[in-house]
């Protein structure tokens, strides 16, 4: 199957990194493309890939599928084998439930915290619905831990796509430095040894010198 997936920065395309990750779990061969944010062509070049102009986008013999969720999900029905979900249904409803919730929701720490992998200096002030989301976040964490059957230091033991949804989010949480529990702190540093996010966290660091 030729697989063609199209990025934005490293540095700073949160949804991005899901899609590269979701990829990563897969363990298909693919090909990459990344075009340029915020430059005066960036939108002129997406439009020639996808009527949204967004990323990511990933190109299939299917078609052109845009969206990290719709990729995520097409992923999962192309590779049954890959364990792109949990096995067990209950855990397998919860991951769904929580990708969904990332995918919708939590504005005000993404407006409050724009995703930048080189970043690390904490904010000065913590707005009370930054707070908020911080504090859903940690507890929809603890659900999905509380579901899953399997053993291991992701969410639901080993990865899977809720980890590539959320490995953003870990992003923010250790960039600006926000305190927090063990078990969650934990969790962030799991992200961060996860070979996949580490090749993707080596690249964003490396644009930054370009």
């Amino acid at each position: 199957m030729s697989l063609h997936l199209i990025i934005g920065d490293k540095l700073l395309s949160s949804w991005s990194l899901r899609g590269a990750l979701a990829l990563d779990l897969v363990g298909a061969p693919y090909t990459e493309e990344l075009i340029k944010l915020n430059q005066p062509d960036t939108r002129e070049r997406l439009l020639r890939h996808s009527p949204t102009g967004k990323v990511p986008l990933l190109k299939t013999e299917h078609g052109t599928i845009a969206d990290s969720l719709a990729i995520a999900e097409y992923l999962a029905e192309q590779f049954p084998d890959a364990g792109l979900w949990p096995k067990d249904i209950a855990a397998r409803a919860q991951a769904r439930s929580a990708c969904a919730q990332m995918h919708a929701g939590f504005f005000a720490m993404r407006g409050s915290m724009p995703f930048d992998l080189s970043r690390d200096t904490p904010l000065s002030l913590t707005p009370a619905d930054v707070q908020a989301d911080i504090e859903r976040m940690l507890a929809l964490w603890a659900e999905c831990r509380a579901a899953a059957t399997e053993p291991g230091p992701f969410l639901f033991g080993g990865a899977t796509l809720a980890d590539a949804f959320f490995a953003p989010i870990a992003v923010r949480l250790r960039t600006y430095q926000v305190k927090l529990p063990a078990a969650d702190e934990a969790y962030v540093n799991t992200i961060y040894q996860w070979p996949a996010f580490k090749a993707w966290q080596k690249a964003g660091l490396e644009e930054v010198a370009q």
